[in-house]
């Protein structure tokens, strides 16, 4: 091959596990230094690109392109999400891939599986807001939800408040809850499982921890049913009642500038004049900087919201791919062996 060769790394989710690429330490890691590099001015972050199908049931496709200045490298997730693919095929309602690309000649260096990608930074950003915020004796989680981001949530939420020892979750279907317990029951085999059949009160009723990770698009859960002093994990849309947003004592997002501008119920609050600019106390990075305190006392109730923010996902892709390159996994493949005219195109050209 000659030095008009283009080749980059096929990764799959499959090549990404069997890599060791799923660790959500390194995943919490990444997403950390990101936050710090995006807040030093070392990270490119252009606006999103979204492409709604059904105003209904939200099915949709985004382009979330960043850069690494430190690195050198260019990424993008193309992700799907279309919620009512459980329901209608039994299938999982997002999937994603992610293009990485090198800063020298501008040549892509890997499309790699963004799925797990994606689920590990949900998991990871909602464990470093609750290693700060979440009390440090937190025993009992609850979940309104329980699809693969819920699942890694709880992943997440373990490994930063490993005295976590009851989980209880509740969903739109049975099957689903059992489906949740069944999956996770084998990884975390010390922690107690609740189903709560549908009942989303109970699941959340008495809970240390809460976590809502639907696609709702009207409020499920209630200011009444939160304990004092509770740690809330915002994941999706439209999940909780204004009354929720009142009731914290904190509000914390990934990013107020970013959030300000979606469909969260924080979002709306903002738009619909229920909060203010004044209300929301901390970006995550103001805390884990030491700029503003975390949790202060036991008796706060702080709500977390957390948008994604796309920087986050490339820089723990390219975590993953550095793992994958040192374990020798994944497929070359490539983009061109030679340019296009430094081919035998005869008899190959149509006109």
């Amino acid at each position: 091959m000659g030095k008009t060769e283009i080749k980059y790394l096929t990764l799959s989710q499959e090549d990404l596990i069997n890599a060791g690429a799923f660790d959500l330490k390194m995943a919490k890691d990444a997403l950390q230094k990101s936050l710090f590099k995006f807040r030093d001015g070392r990270i490119l972050f252009p606006d999103k690109i979204v492409q709604i199908f059904n105003d209904e049931t939200q099915e949709r496709i985004n382009c979330l392109p960043a850069t690494l200045c430190d690195d050198k490298i260019c990424g993008v997730k193309w992700v799907s999400v279309f919620p009512p693919n459980p329901r209608r095929y039994g299938t999982q309602n997002l999937s994603a891939i992610i293009v990485l690309s090198e800063l020298e000649k501008g040549y892509p260096i890997c499309v790699m599986d963004g799925t797990l990608c994606s689920n590990m930074r949900v998991a990871a950003m909602g464990a470093s807001a609750a290693e700060v915020l979440a009390r440090e004796d937190s025993e009992t989680i609850g979940f309104i939800g329980a699809g693969e981001q819920a699942k890694m949530h709880l992943l997440g939420m373990k490994a930063v408040r490993p005295g976590l020892k009851v989980c209880k979750v509740s969903a739109k279907e049975e099957y689903e809850e059992e489906g949740f317990i069944n999956d996770l029951s084998k990884i975390l085999p010390d922690m107690k499982f609740v189903q709560c059949h549908t009942k989303s009160q109970d699941a959340i009723e008495g809970s240390d921890i809460i976590v809502t990770a639907t696609s709702a698009q009207a409020p499920l859960l209630k200011a009444a049913w939160i304990k004092e002093g509770a740690f809330y994990s915002h994941i999706g849309g439209w999940e909780d009642e204004y009354a929720v947003v009142k009731k914290a004592s904190k509000i914390v997002v990934d990013d107020w500038g970013t959030v300000k501008h979606r469909a969260q119920t924080v979002s709306r609050a903002y738009k619909d004049g229920v909060i203010t600019d004044s209300d929301i106390y901390a970006n995550l990075i103001d805390i884990l900087s030491g700029e503003k305190k975390g949790r202060e006392n036991d008796k706060e109730f702080i709500y977390f919201n957390a948008v994604g923010l796309a920087y986050t996902d490339v820089s723990i892709a390219y975590a993953m791919y550095r793992r994958a390159v040192e374990a020798g996994v994944g497929t070359q493949s490539y983009l061109q062996e030679k340019m296009i005219f430094e081919k035998d195109l005869t008899g190959k050209i149509k006109f």
